[in-house]
């Protein structure tokens, strides 16, 4: 895909079409574009937040998987909890 067809896409996206946002995180996921995922996940889709998590999951990037558990994300928690040895339930008393 060209660039030009990705900008494309992204406007189509922005306008609100589901089929271009698939697409998107789609294309991102294959291309393990952090940037893209995070950007779409930030603009409020549940699928790029959830292709974001799996991919860091992957790379075990425990950065990431902090960053979105720290913005109230359970799956990275949980993720990251199982990357750490970590429990996740564990709270200070």
């Amino acid at each position: 895909m060209s660039d030009s067809e990705l900008e494309a896409l992204r406007e189509q996206a922005a306008r609100g079409d589901v089929d271009a946002v698939g697409e998107l995180i789609e294309r991102a996921a294959e291309r393990e574009d952090f940037e893209e995922l995070r950007r779409l996940a930030d603009g409020g889709s549940r699928d790029a937040a959830d292709q974001l998590v799996e991919l860091a999951s992957e790379k075990s990037d425990l950065d990431e998987l902090k960053r979105l558990a720290a913005n109230g994300n359970s799956d990275a928690a949980e993720v990251l909890a199982e990357l750490t040895g970590e429990d996740s339930t564990d709270e200070d008393e």
